[in-house]
């Protein structure tokens, strides 16, 4: 079983909040996805080359076109102030 501590340090580092069943069953998929890394360590992969991707991303002129206003940028926002979409702090100071 993966120690609660890991599970609880990786729920706070990703900013989740945890029920105290929730810990254990993480946990364990935690395990299932060591466990599948492990398997696929065992895999025979000498003398293979690397999948290296050879397209290009397609580039285009980076022509200004018509922009949205403040106000219908944030027209849906679930929150919004002076112009701008107001979320909830995520940094610690």
């Amino acid at each position: 079983m993966v120690d609660v501590k890991t599970v609880e340090k990786t729920a706070y580092l990703a900013r989740i909040e945890l029920k105290e069943e929730e810990k254990y069953v993480l946990g364990k998929q935690f395990l299932d996805i060591l466990a599948f890394v492990e398997q696929l360590q065992e895999v025979h992969t000498e003398g293979i080359e690397p999948y290296q991707h050879s397209m290009c991303t397609p580039m285009r002129e980076d022509i200004p076109g018509n922009c949205f206003s403040q106000e219908d940028a944030t027209f849906n926002a679930p929150q919004r102030g002076k112009g701008f979409f107001v979320v909830p702090r995520v940094v610690e100071v």
